[in-house]
Formats: structure tokens, C-alpha cells, sequence
């Protein structure tokens, strides 16, 4: 075939799963080839008899457009004439002679649901303006820098009224400006953004994709999408996408028995699905197919500039048996999926070795080394999500105050591996559907308790090692379960008790990105001190956030879980002097200056004394002393290791395919 598109070190690279820029050759790409203008399209489909494009531009009509299958599995067709805005779909015959009509899985284009069409689209005329922002992250740590990340599914975040449709979705771009004023006045550095790989089924909230190198047309266009990720970067703000590599829906039209045969699915029944989804499983142990899903993690970093990915299921992925009453064990009997470990592996090293971005694992498993770099046998991560701190604190949350002091340990335990990972608190969607609840509601009591309740928990969160999430609606309370067809609640806004809240999380999310001691997580278990872990009867906590060389600029954390006021409350505290109260989450609490008495308390030689309200939560700055030549020692010796470590994670190549140099 002339003007071959698909080259012979495209093959070479597919084949052996090490393409990293396969958007740029597969689906559908604009050319010029001999002053003629067209569509040129690339499909892999090895089992396929025969394959044309059917388009809106060919009126839909079969075999006028003809693929040729230029070597044993892949096929390559250029139209002339054809340009930007043609919907378009493979007509594929399959091995036993049926046709099927399939979408392109590389299409950066698609129809809004309920139509599935492929969309001709052009990504390279958009003109970024972010480049301050890519500067000023270029090479950095993220693990030294705040995260507090808003969680957000853009069709429920508000809608718009006025629109007669039954979406009344804010577009790409008004969302932009809405949602970039909202969380900059908040104090966030980032959002997520749910179901943005478009999907089929609103439902699955877009948890069951189908083009994974589209964004969702329910928002806009592809143009749109990037002014949203510019419009944030320009303002501050980064962006993470949920990405799911683990599965995908059964619809004819998608990536299911794509040419005849279990393509992109494992062919085993035993490893094919996930019966608890009902969903397909991707075959990481085809080159082609790994190729395909680290081809995508890299299209929405490199053409969309996002910062993260969040990598949904990864315990599914991690585990031959998740979900199935029968499993296929591995080579060595075991129920670990071998491929997905080096599919991770590969993917994260890769990722960081050649960009800033990272994935963030959404991971129950209790497998360690997840955040770990992979030449030590990690899978190389950036973060983790902390389900196992969701799931303690939730349920000492729903324990009746009476009946907390035997649960304490529920909130202390965590601390005693916080630090084995890279971890991220999550309060996440997750928690707050299938009625398990929205955040207040988590807690017993009258409207005024669960408020108090709701505030103490937050402002324990922020003081807790490790990044945080929170999903929308929870920052002011919001009392109804999420519900992704209708908008939150703003007008709870309005009321004295939920404004209360939000103007609570908003102060401290402020703290937390002025206070390095807060965010700053490559310090280890110095940076964190419990005061006293086993006031259980009293259902309070108190602990220091602090350098790991000393307590200059450190924070003390009280925290009350009771209905009970405190008169006269004796807190242990580290240095002499004067206590500055920073934040307390009763509106009227700011400011109070305590001078520490020279007197024995939690085993410390100062004493800080003072009121402490029902529910209230307390924050006390650490008077600053002068630092000695030991402490600055120690200073310069744990800053010369967190910057070794974080180069040796981001040059780390072990698990990068070396494959040979192609033959000529």
C-alpha cells in the first residue's frame, strides 16, 4: 500500500507493547498525501475477514470504502475529501461472516448518547495558554506540595435551568469559569472529574468506557474540554481524571469481540469478565492491548495537559479472584494477576520517567509496595487512596458518642501505617450513594451534633498525614444522598448551620496549603506525634504536626468527638511559651493565646489549659524557637533524601521494556 501511514516501526513498537504515542497513528488522522486532502484510518482487528469505513460521507453506504490489511492484523484505508466532523464506523466482518458495525476504539471523537458514532476530529488546533503553569511544575516533587482535591461529576455539580432539555448540563466551558471560581474561593489545588472518557450508560456515572481517547460529548466538544484543563491551569488549579483500565461494557458497537474473537478481553471464561459488573476484562497479556491502555494514560496527559490520573479498581485488577467464585490461579498457583502487576509497573515508570503526571491508585487490596518504585518491587504509584482510613473513621462516625470508647482505636490504629505509602484521605462519591448516606447523616444526634460532629471530623482529616478528597456537596453539608440526575443542593448554602460548615472546611483547607507541616509527606513518621492516642473515655484526640528536625512552625490538633464541654482541658505540649489558637470550628473560637505551664501533662513538660466546647475542634500554633546546629543538620540530611527519592522514582527504568533495535 502507498503512503503507508502505519509503519514498520509502528508495528514494532505496537507489537511489543512499548508505543507510547499510538493515538498519533491508529483511529482516524487529517492528511494531505499528494496535495489531496482526507481521512487516513488505522484499525487493529487481526482476526477480521474484511473491514470498511461507513461514514455520513459516504451516506453510510457499506464496501465503498474499502480497508486493506497491509500485514497480519492491522488495516489502513485513506479517503480523500474526507475532513473534520464526518461521523464515522467499521463495518466488520468476522470470522464465522457476520458483519458488525464498531466504533473506532481510538476515536478522539464521539456522537452524544444514545448515538455511538465515531467523530473525524482535529486536536491540534487549539492554542494552549497554560504554559506558566506546566513551567512552574516542571520536574517538581508532589509529595512536598498541598493536595486537597475536590471530587466532582460535572452533570449533578448544577444545572442549568433554563435549558428545555432533560440534561440541562453546563457545558465545558461555562463549567471552566463556574467551578474555577468556586474552587479557588474554597482553597483547593485540584478537582477530579468523574466519568470523562465517554461512556454509553449515565448510570455508571462513566465507570464503563467505551472510547478511551475521547472525551465525553455530553460536556462539548474536544476544544471545549481543553479550554476547561486551560482555564484551570491558567487559574491554579490542577486537574485529574478518573481512567479505568480494567474493564469495559459488552455493547456490540464497542470493544467486545471486536473482530469475531476475544480481542481486547481475555478469551479464558474464567478471567474474560467480571460478574459482579457484568463488564469485560481487559487481557493485559496481549502486547497490543497494554499498548492501547498506556497509549491512552499518555493522550490525556500529553494532548489534554491533565496532571493525574486516578486509576479505578485496581484491586480487581490486582486480584485473579476478585469478584468471581471461580478463578484461574497464575503459573505459580496464586490468585495475583502477574500481567496487570507489570502492566502497573511498566505504566507508572514510564509515566514519570517521561512527563510530571502520576496515577493515583484507588486500591483495597492488601498488597504493599503500591506507591513503592518498582525497581524494589513496588508498582511505582504516586498515591493511594486510604480505604482503610474511609472505612475505620466511617465507622467510629455512625458509633453512638456513648459507645465510642470502644471503638477509639478505630481512629488511632491508622497512624501505624500511614506511612508505609504515599496515601491519599478520601471522602469520596463512593461513600455517599447506595444509601450508605451523605456525610452528615454518618453521624447520631440532633442537626446541631451531626454539624459539630461533621466539622470535628474534617478538621481531624486535615490534620491527618497524607493528601485529601472530598467529593462535592459534602463541604456543605449536603443531606441527601448524592443523586447524579439532579444538582446539589446549593440552596443549603443559605442556612446558618451549612454555611457554618463550608466557611469550617474552607478555613482549614487554607491552613492546610499555608502550612507545610500539613502537606509536606516525604518527612516520615516524625512529622506526626500523638499527644495522647488513648483519651478514650473523653472521645478525644490530640497529636502535633511537625518538622521532622523540630517543632518550629508545628500545629497541635484537638479534636472532640463528645457532646461534652471540657472546663479547664489539660493538653500536653512541647516547648514553652505562647499558644496562638489558629482555628477552632465554633465560629466565635479565633483568636486565643495560651502560655504553657511549666507542668507534667501526657507525659509532656508543659501544660496548655483551656475550654473546650461540644464537638469542637481546635487548632494551636507551636511558638517558634530558634533551631539549633543539630536540628539544622538533620534538616539538610532529610531534604537531601527526599530529593534522592524522588529522582530515583522518576528516573526509575526497571520495569520499561528493553526491547532490540529494529532490523532494517
Amino acid at each position: 500500500m502507498e503512503n503507508r501511514f502505519f509503519g514498520d516501526l509502528d508495528r514494532y513498537l505496537f507489537h511489543h507493547g512499548t508505543h507510547y504515542e499510538l493515538y498519533n497513528k491508529m483511529g482516524a488522522h487529517i492528511r494531505e498525501i499528494n496535495g489531496v486532502r482526507g481521512v487516513h484510518f488505522v484499525l487493529w482487528a487481526p482476526n477480521a475477514r474484511a473491514v470498511c469505513v461507513i461514514s455520513d460521507g459516504n451516506g453510510w453506504t457499506k464496501w465503498r470504502d474499502v480497508m486493506e490489511k497491509v500485514d497480519d492484523c492491522i488495516w489502513e484505508l485513506f479517503v480523500p475529501g474526507m475532513c473534520e466532523g464526518v461521523k464515522y464506523k467499521y463495518l466488520v466482518v468476522r470470522e464465522d461472516g457476520s458483519e458488525v458495525e464498531k466504533i473506532d476504539p481510538y476515536a478522539y471523537r464521539t456522537e452524544l448518547r444514545p448515538h455511538n458514532a465515531s467523530v473525524v476530529a482535529n486536536l491540534e488546533n487549539y492554542v494552549w495558554g497554560d504554559s506558566k503553569w506546566r513551567r512552574e511544575n516542571k520536574g517538581g516533587n508532589f509529595l512536598e506540595k498541598p493536595m486537597s482535591v475536590y471530587e466532582v461529576h460535572l452533570g449533578s455539580w448544577k444545572k442549568d435551568t433554563w435549558k428545555q432539555d432533560e440534561d440541562q448540563y453546563l457545558d465545558y466551558r461555562r463549567l471552566a469559569h463556574e467551578l474555577c471560581e468556586y474552587v479557588q474561593w474554597m482553597g483547593y489545588t485540584h478537582i477530579e472529574l468523574m466519568g470523562i472518557c465517554e461512556y454509553p450508560f449515565d448510570p455508571s456515572w462513566g465507570y464503563q468506557v467505551t472510547s478511551y481517547f475521547a472525551p465525553t460529548a455530553r460536556y462539548g466538544s474536544p476544544e471545549d474540554f481543553m479550554y476547561f484543563v486551560d482555564h484551570m491551569h491558567k487559574n491554579g488549579i490542577g486537574v485529574i481524571l478518573d481512567w479505568v483500565p480494567a474493564h469495559f461494557p459488552k455493547d456490540d458497537w464497542g470493544l467486545a469481540n471486536f473482530d469475531g474473537t476475544p480481542l481486547y478481553e481475555y478469551a479464558d471464561p474464567l478471567r474474560a469478565e467480571y460478574p459482579e459488573w457484568g463488564t469485560k476484562a481487559f487481557d493485559l497479556g496481549k502486547k497490543e492491548v497494554s499498548n492501547f491502555l498506556i497509549a491512552s494514560a499518555f493522550f490525556w496527559v500529553e494532548k489534554y495537559h491533565v496532571d493525574a490520573l486516578r486509576v479505578d479498581a485496581v484491586a480487581a485488577m490486582l486480584y485473579n479472584s476478585f469478584g468471581r467464585e471461580q478463578y484461574r490461579p497464575n503459573m505459580y498457583g496464586g490468585n495475583e494477576n502477574l500481567e496487570s502487576f507489570e502492566f502497573f509497573r511498566h505504566l507508572n515508570s514510564v509515566l514519570r520517567q517521561r512527563t510530571d503526571a502520576f496515577l493515583i491508585a484507588e486500591d483495597s487490596s492488601i498488597i504493599a509496595g503500591i506507591t513503592k518504585p518498582a525497581k524494589n518491587g513496588g508498582f511505582g504509584f504516586g498515591l493511594k487512596w486510604n480505604m482503610g482510613w474511609m472505612n475505620d473513621s466511617i465507622k467510629y462516625y455512625n458509633t453512638d458518642p456513648i459507645f465510642r470508647p470502644y471503638h477509639h482505636g478505630l481512629m488511632t490504629h491508622t497512624l501505624d501505617y500511614i506511612f508505609d505509602e504515599n496515601y491519599m484521605l478520601v471522602l469520596s462519591h463512593d461513600e455517599v450513594v447506595y444509601g450508605k448516606g451523605s456525610m452528615i447523616n454518618k453521624f447520631p444526634g440532633n442537626k446541631l451534633d451531626k454539624l459539630g460532629s461533621l466539622k470535628t471530623c474534617y478538621t481531624m482529616m486535615i490534620g491527618h498525614p497524607g493528601k485529601k478528597l472530598l467529593f462535592m456537596g459534602q463541604d456543605f453539608a449536603q443531606e441527601r444522598e448524592w443523586n447524579f440526575k439532579t444538582s446539589l443542593d446549593w440552596h443549603l448554602c443559605d442556612d446558618k448551620g451549612h454555611r457554618e460548615v463550608l466557611e469550617c472546611w474552607r478555613a482549614l483547607l487554607h491552613i492546610y496549603r499555608e502550612r507545610p507541616v500539613l502537606y509536606n509527606d516525604c518527612g516520615g513518621p516524625k512529622t506526626f506525634e500523638w499527644i495522647n492516642s488513648g483519651d478514650y473515655n473523653r472521645n478525644i484526640f490530640t497529636f502535633i504536626r511537625r518538622n521532622p528536625w523540630n517543632y518550629n512552625n508545628a500545629l497541635i490538633f484537638v479534636c472532640n468527638f463528645a457532646p461534652v464541654e471540657r472546663w479547664e482541658m489539660g493538653v500536653g505540649a512541647p516547648v514553652a511559651g505562647v499558644y496562638k489558637r489558629i482555628f477552632s470550628t465554633y465560629p466565635d473560637g479565633n483568636p486565643l493565646e495560651i502560655e504553657a505551664k511549666e507542668e507534667l501533662c501526657d507525659g509532656r513538660k508543659y501544660k496548655l489549659i483551656f475550654n473546650l466546647r461540644p464537638f469542637e475542634s481546635a487548632i494551636f500554633e507551636v511558638p517558634y524557637i530558634e533551631a539549633t546546629e543539630e536540628e539544622k543538620k538533620t534538616e539538610k540530611t532529610v531534604r537531601t533524601r527526599i530529593k534522592r527519592e524522588h529522582a530515583e522514582a522518576k528516573n526509575d527504568l526497571s520495569h520499561i521494556p528493553q526491547i532490540p533495535p529494529l532490523k532494517k
